[in-house]
């Protein structure tokens, strides 16, 4: 302990043992020790008293479209990875696809770790994709370090990335599962979409007819069916309809090997609020009704889904139209992820404790970083947010970080701010202002 370069302390510090008031002690990016609160700080140390603020292990975003390169208009890594530290975010996973080129072979994997390089204030890593007629490509980009493959099971609203038949998809099941690989996928079933009613125009009620829940439910029950065959590693990406969990309950009492994800749009903002043509607040598969989301909270409660992460999607603002049917599907949160959970999650009597568990703990082990992130406590990297639970802030676009600042949460007011996230012990964003970009590229084995 006496080669502690920093030590942080709070009077609430949220560990694996739970919130106690600590000192963290910091050497070499990595955390020695958490001590009581009044250890002795160690010769040549620097103190951060941080009073009442609470000291959580920064967040770990698994699903963020960054869209770079061949989509920088859209977002960037250099604007994302500033809106997620400002958030608390220090680690976020780019999907493969609204990239140019997307992340579908080792190369082209390549190009985007060229472009990230020298952008990232916060650590990334990169999904690899699972298309019709690349099953040859799947084993190299794991062993280049890819965490795991995104596929779609309905179109995936851009050209370059289409979806798995049933057919493609066991093929490519099958060869992930031969390396114990994780296959992650958006789930909604294409025949369902096709035949649900297609009313174009500015009525979201219209919109949400067009993405029914019977197409989640469905694809939901034949990626069961495949994993079970194959006892493949799966993980529901964005779930939003409450009608599924039964199913993916049962499927984890069998032993199937699967895990699920919401958002927090799915669990903070609901379908009677949205203004017709507020196509900001339109994404695949749809924000659904306040009694949906009342079985989501719940089935986060009872660990059916497993955790919480931003599938931040942003676009041009001219590409948010007043028409849902031809507006871009995605809603941008990065910045305001830990805000938007933290404050329903309070008003339904959660704690900090269950928002850094949904939100870091078990999204690093989804992506098998648990042994370097997503908690607070010897031998992880010194990684923080230093939020302030009890302050709250009215959302103001202009303040966002995000390249293109349209969002579902303008004008709401949120409890939760970031003080200031740290990054291996050395802090990135304070009170909006930012160091040099300091992240890293992580690959599944380094």
């Amino acid at each position: 302990m006496s080669d502690a370069e920093l030590v942080l302390r709070s009077t609430r510090v949220i560990t694996p043992e739970g919130t106690r008031a600590a000192s963290v002690l910091v050497s070499a990016g990595k955390i020695t020790a958490v001590l009581g609160y009044d250890a002795e700080v160690p010769s040549g140390a620097r103190l951060e008293d941080l009073g009442d603020d609470v000291l959580l292990p920064g967040l770990v975003d698994t699903h963020v479209h960054v869209n770079d390169p061949g989509r920088t208009e859209w977002e960037g890594f250099w604007t994302a990875t500033r809106a997620a530290a400002a958030g608390g975010i220090t680690t976020l996973v780019d999907m493969p696809l609204n990239s140019l080129p997307p992340t579908t072979t080792v190369d082209n994997l390549r190009v985007k770790q060229k472009v990230a390089a020298d952008k990232a204030h916060i650590d990334v890593g990169f999904w690899g994709g699972a298309l019709p007629g690349n099953v040859r490509d799947l084993r190299p980009l794991h062993e280049a370090g890819v965490f795991g493959f995104k596929a779609f099971l309905s179109p995936s609203g851009v050209d370059e990335f289409p979806h798995l038949e049933r057919d493609p998809l066991a093929r490519s099941m099958a060869e992930i599962a031969a390396f114990d690989g994780l296959l992650i996928v958006h789930a909604e079933d294409p025949h369902l979409l096709a035949s649900a009613p297609q009313q174009p125009g500015p009525k979201y009620a219209d919109f949400l007819a067009s993405r029914p829940r019977d197409a989640e439910d469905t694809a939901i029950a034949q990626l069961i069916r495949e994993a079970k065959a194959l006892r493949a590693r799966v993980h529901v990406l964005h779930l939003s309809s409450s009608d599924a969990l039964p199913l993916i309950t049962k499927a984890k009492a069998d032993g199937v090997r699967i895990t699920v994800e919401t958002c927090p749009h799915y669990l903070t903002l609901t379908a009677e609020e949205v203004p017709d043509g507020a196509s900001e607040f339109k994404c695949c598969p749809p924000i659904r009704e306040s009694a949906n989301q009342d079985l989501l909270w719940q089935a986060l409660a009872d660990g059916t889904i497993d955790c919480i992460v931003t599938d931040h999607s942003p676009s041009t603002a001219d590409l948010k139209t007043d028409d849902f049917a031809t507006a871009w599907g995605g809603i941008s949160g990065l910045q305001l992820s830990l805000a938007a959970v933290w404050t329903e999650a309070r008003r339904r009597g959660h704690g900090l404790e269950d928002v850094v568990r949904w939100m870091s703990t078990r999204t690093a082990e989804l992506v098998g970083l648990d042994d370097r992130k997503g908690a607070i406590e010897a031998g992880r990297d010194a990684d923080f947010a230093v939020l302030a639970p009890d302050e709250t802030f009215t959302v103001d676009p202009a303040a966002l970080q995000h390249r293109n600042r349209v969002t579902a949460y303008a004008g709401k007011t949120l409890h939760g701010v970031v003080k200031s996230t740290w990054l291996r012990g050395e802090r990135i964003v304070t009170d909006g202002e930012f160091t040099d970009p300091k992240g890293r590229l992580l690959t599944r084995t380094s």
